[in-house]
């Protein structure tokens, strides 16, 4: 019987939470379209499990125009209504508002920096943090760089970006290495470096 492949004990058992631990997670993201989409999804996990928002996440695909983020901009009232019944994504009328105003403000930072791409990373300039957790208990829920980012992200107009959110996007595009060291993926992610 081969060795138990150790990961890290959020991933549990369920499929789509592994799938996502192994294939994505700390995996570092420069593609303006998944970095969108993180923050879409991030923004809608507030005060719930990742868990329930990856289970939606086709869900949000088809509801928000496959993250595209110039038609997501461009949502209207009636937009916004379609998606307040739609019992594919998380229902929140705040979370789908700022969904929509995330959009445009994106859209905005792009124009400034000539991607979102160039703006996020330039806070760790542009290099992976890997921090070196043996366990889930020491992840921070946020950090003092989570919380620069989530100010900085709420000045020009960005909503449902506290630095917890911000933290746990960091974490979920590969601005930080947050396996814990003796999880499988911990060295294959710090070797894409």
């Amino acid at each position: 019987m081969g060795k138990k492949v150790e990961r890290c004990e959020w991933a549990g058992e369920d499929k789509l939470m592994r799938d996502y631990h192994d294939k994505e997670w700390g995996v570092p993201v420069h593609d303006d379209l998944e970095l969108f989409e993180l923050l879409i999804l991030e923004g809608a996990q507030a005060g719930l499990s990742w868990a329930t928002i990856l289970k939606r996440r086709n869900g949000y695909r088809k509801a928000f125009a496959n993250f595209d983020v110039l038609k997501v901009a461009q949502f209207t009232d009636q937009d916004f209504s379609r998606l307040i019944e739609d019992k594919g994504i998380i229902r929140n009328k705040l979370k789908v508002k700022s969904a929509i105003n995330n959009a445009q403000m994106f859209i905005e930072v792009q124009k400034e920096f000539n991607s979102f791409n160039e703006y996020i990373w330039s806070f760790v300039k542009f290099k992976p943090i890997h921090n070196r957790f043996k366990s889930l208990s020491e992840l921070p829920a946020s950090t003092p760089l989570s919380e620069e980012i989530s100010k900085d992200l709420k000045k020009r107009g960005f909503n449902f970006v506290g630095p917890t959110i911000c933290y746990a996007y960091m974490q979920s595009i590969g601005m930080v290495n947050d396996h814990v060291t003796n999880c499988y993926r911990y060295n294959a992610i710090k070797e894409l470096d």
